[in-house]
């Protein structure tokens, strides 16, 4: 098939959050509290903030080191094949991620609140943005079976990605564990994403510093 070549430069950072989030006030009312914190904090929910991503087969192509006069050049195929994923993360920075090659869907999604069933004790709180696939008939008919008595849902405010602590998690996947690596097949890809999605679960990586973005909660 087709291919291109990207020339790659000097990486500065490795996991850099823009200095105006640190600003930011709690969505969760940070150590003086909130609507949301106190009702996961009375009903003794484990709070879970859910997003989805994709990831593909051209990589993120970021800056790196090189020797004086040899530029690193990426070799690729054109493709626009790639990943979907779902996953969530708690304030202590564990995380859920379910991967498949479609699309997310209303019935995928209550699939992966079944998983996190499955992995927490106890009753949720899941906060996730506005998207239909999260306010579907799909959603509202798995509350209405039972799900409420342990699942809670809120919404995001719109158009506040930084609020979701998730971004971060797609962050430092694609813009640091994969980046600059070129996939030939999902295959290959979901193996590389899934040994990244371990390294990020290890207590001693950067990535989950990332998880714990200044402003949200506190840890």
């Amino acid at each position: 098939g087709a291919s291109c070549e990207h020339v790659v430069g000097v990486c500065r950072s490795r996991c850099a959050v823009p200095p105006s989030e640190t600003n930011r006030p709690s969505v969760l009312g940070g150590k003086s509290g909130g609507p949301r914190s106190k009702k996961a904090e009375k009903e003794k929910r484990t709070i879970v903030f859910v997003d989805e991503s994709g990831f593909y087969l051209l990589p993120a192509v970021a800056r790196t080191f090189a020797p004086r006069g040899q530029t690193p050049v990426l070799r690729e195929r054109l493709s626009r094949d790639h990943l979907s994923a779902i996953s969530g993360v708690t304030p202590d920075g564990k995380l859920y991620m379910q991967v498949q090659a479609a699309p997310f869907r209303s019935p995928e999604v209550v699939g992966f609140l079944r998983h996190l069933h499955r992995h927490i004790r106890g009753k949720v709180l899941v906060l996730w943005d506005g998207a239909p696939i999260h306010r579907s008939n799909v959603i509202k008919e798995y509350l209405a079976a039972g799900a409420a008595k342990w699942l809670h849902l809120e919404r995001l405010p719109a158009y506040a990605p930084e609020l979701n602590p998730d971004e971060g998690v797609w962050h430092h996947l694609n813009g640091v564990e994969l980046r600059n690596l070129p996939c030939h097949d999902l295959p290959e890809l979901w193996r590389e994403l899934r040994r990244a999605k371990e390294r990020l679960r290890h207590p001693d990586t950067s990535g989950r510093a990332c998880c714990r973005r200044p402003g949200l909660f506190d840890v």
